[in-house]
């Protein structure tokens, strides 16, 4: 797949916004946190205010980010060396009453290990209306939560499943020797081909749904933010819509797992599932998941049908007087099909290789320590040394962080207190717990197994060891699970 732009028009990009100082920490400083904050809400006010001085730097971030229209010797200086009548025969920018203004969006974005320039379509913030059936998503919600949410271990390939504009091959370029992207949308893999020309980066870019275009192939890390958005089977939004009813795409992806991954290769990916009214979710969650691997699904958030189909529509510039037969047959299939709420979360697989995978489906919607991707890389060793060694024979000790919270609440005896183990760091996970397993936590230093615990515990407490041995996967095990006590 060929980039938009030729190699020296490329090349001209590149030095200008260098030049300019054109980085996530240079738009930061100049917009300035006030700014920065209404900028996220989507009111560009602040930002053009701040970006009014004429410098490179601010007139590429008020044509780009905010949208404005500028003279063309401003645009002319802040481009330079890029002279502006090829930024116009590329498609970069566009004649508009008054000058000229953006016509994709072009935007610094970095990590801790550097910067990076994305391009993309501009968005409904800086450019009002509905969305093209082609649109290319830019840097949104989404695709900083996958990213966020990806382990990072250094692969020798790695998979974007619907690459868009490329967020995620960015990040995977720090730690995978070989990049593989597809999508059924010619546009973005021109849109990612060029954003990979920018940063000095090569990708293998590759037409076709889902992973049809790697049939046949292996990796050891696949990404995915599939077009995962709940319809009729309608595809209005190449996107976010996969043209499969319900939520058939996130299942689908699950069943590519065993053909796709090397023994040992991770699968993540963010999707919607139904929420219906005759089965819980996380049974119809448990079907999807693929056999001989270990695999943790965790629910962040719940929408009712009505919100979820105007979110949707506002998503794409639909205004929903406008667009209400759209929103009315949506949600007559929501109804239709029963559905009482549409979830929403991570999904992380691992070709585990084995027959009895350890696959864990909850709901966990407390804010958690960023990036996630450490998490979720913590919670499957651990889970991988419960299977290894066995949870009663596992050396545990408390997280560093652990904190044991009482709360009272007034009962018909008078004061009930109730124990939970809350721990600051991490997955931020909340856990009851009686006296007896207040006592366990407490003596968690690594010297004795968590038999021998139970054991001293039952003498302790006067009850039979082997009853505390049953309970102890019922108890502990969610305690190990969520990092609270640790191998």
């Amino acid at each position: 797949m060929k980039p938009l732009f030729s190699s020296d028009v490329t090349s001209k990009l590149r030095a200008a916004v260098e030049k300019a100082g054109y980085t996530a920490e240079g738009v930061a400083a100049v917009l300035g946190p006030q700014a920065s904050v209404a900028l996220g809400r989507g009111d560009l006010l602040p930002a053009r205010r701040a970006t009014s001085g004429g410098s490179p730097l601010e007139t590429l971030i008020n044509l780009f980010v905010c949208g404005g229209v500028l003279s063309t010797p401003t645009v002319q200086a802040a481009l330079d060396p890029l002279r502006v009548d090829q930024a116009l025969s590329v498609g970069l920018v566009e004649p508009a009453r008054g000058g000229l203004r953006a016509a994709m969006d072009l935007r610094p974005y970095g990590d801790d290990d550097g910067d990076w320039w994305v391009l993309s379509d501009l968005g409904t913030d800086v450019r009002p209306g509905p969305l093209a059936p082609d649109h290319v998503l830019g840097i949104g919600g989404a695709a900083l939560t996958l990213a966020g949410a990806t382990v990072r271990q250094p692969v020798a390939s790695a998979l974007d499943i619907g690459i868009g504009c490329g967020i995620q091959a960015l990040h995977l370029s720090r730690h995978s020797t070989k990049i593989t992207g597809t999508d059924i949308s010619e546009r973005a893999l021109a849109m990612a081909a060029t954003t990979a020309a920018l940063n000095g980066l090569e990708w293998e870019l590759l037409a076709g749904d889902l992973t049809e275009p790697v049939a046949g192939r292996r990796f050891d890390l696949v990404v995915t933010n599939p077009p995962f958005v709940i319809g009729t089977g309608d595809a209005t939004h190449a996107y976010r819509d996969s043209g499969r009813s319900g939520d058939a795409v996130v299942a689908e992806v699950l069943a590519t797992a065993p053909s796709l991954l090397n023994d040992g290769g991770w699968l993540q990916l963010l999707g919607n599932w139904l929420h219906l009214a005759d089965r819980d979710w996380t049974e119809r969650v448990a079907g999807w998941l693929p056999d001989r691997c270990d695999a943790w699904v965790v629910q962040r958030e719940v929408l009712d049908p009505a919100e979820y189909v105007a979110m949707w529509l506002r998503d794409a510039g639909q205004d929903t007087a406008e667009h209400a037969h759209r929103a009315t047959a949506w949600l007559d299939w929501f109804a239709e099909h029963d559905v009482r709420g549409v979830g929403f979360g991570l999904i992380s697989v691992r070709a585990s290789n084995v027959d009895s995978p350890s696959q864990v489906i909850e709901d966990l919607r407390q804010q958690t320590d960023h990036p996630f991707g450490i998490q979720v890389g913590e919670f499957f060793d651990r889970q991988a040394a419960v299977r290894r060694t066995g949870l009663l024979d596992l050396h545990l000790v408390a997280a560093p962080d652990l904190r044991l919270r009482q709360e009272a609440s007034r009962g018909a005896d008078g004061w009930e207190v109730e124990d939970q183990l809350l721990t600051g760091g991490g997955l931020r996970a909340t856990h009851p717990v009686d006296p007896l397993m207040v006592s366990l936590v407490a003596g968690c230093d690594g010297t004795l197994s968590l038999r021998d615990q139970l054991t001293v515990l039952a003498h302790a407490y006067d009850t039979e060891p082997t009853s505390l041995h049953a309970a102890a996967e019922l108890v502990v095990g969610p305690l190990v699970r969520h990092g609270l006590l640790r191998p």
